[in-house]
């Protein structure tokens, strides 16, 4: 992986996120009741922390292997990861664990080669911590802004892989569409809202 994303608004955080296939699934995972920078800068501060910046990338060994304590204090350092510190340790700890266990320590063998967007959602939806929501999401961000497109993965991403649509971060590219992704989640929210209470 090689490509430049803006998910972070964070130059150092989006470049990690852009060469590193790990960051980006842990960044997706970080994507739940924080706002989307945030989320998406917490690999970055991560790699900081496990002084790894440098060499350019998370570790799934690594990360897998380190006590759940010494990992949770981590990302609960001020400032924090997330705002649950210590429950996203845990569920960061288990993807890598899962990948480990499941493809060898190697986040993009996830995608990399899949036939089909079936498939590769499928694959995603088995990773801990990704329902069918992240990982239709996560699909998206493959196929628009990373490259990974196998047959019918449009389909498969469902809404979040329609063209010039801005309902994730999946059509994130700049300040400008970060702007209209809040305003269709802000405008979701309130339906939502709205329903609930007819």
């Amino acid at each position: 992986m090689d490509v430049t994303l803006h998910l972070a608004q964070d130059p150092d955080a989006d470049a990690l996120l852009g060469r590193s296939a790990l960051a980006a699934l842990t960044g997706m995972l970080l994507d739940q009741q924080v706002p989307m920078e945030w989320a998406f800068k917490g690999p970055r501060t991560i790699a900081d922390r496990l002084g790894v910046a440098a060499t350019g990338d998370l570790d799934a060994h690594d990360i897998a292997a380190m006590a759940p304590e010494a990992f949770a204090a981590l990302l609960a350092e001020k400032p924090a990861v997330h705002r649950y510190p210590g429950s996203m340790a845990k569920r960061i700890q288990q993807l890598c664990q899962y990948l480990v266990e499941h493809y060898d320590g190697d986040a993009e063998a996830v995608w990399r080669g899949v036939p089909s967007g079936s498939e590769l959602l499928k694959r995603l939806e088995g990773l801990p911590g990704f329902g069918k929501q992240k990982a239709q999401i996560f699909l998206a961000l493959l196929g628009k802004q990373l490259g990974v497109t196998p047959t019918g993965w449009r389909e498969a991403a469902g809404a979040y892989g329609e063209r010039a649509s801005f309902r994730s971060v999946a059509d994130i590219t700049g300040p400008e569409s970060l702007a209209k992704v809040r305003a269709h989640k802000q405008e979701m929210k309130a339906a939502a809202k709205a329903a609930k209470g007819a």
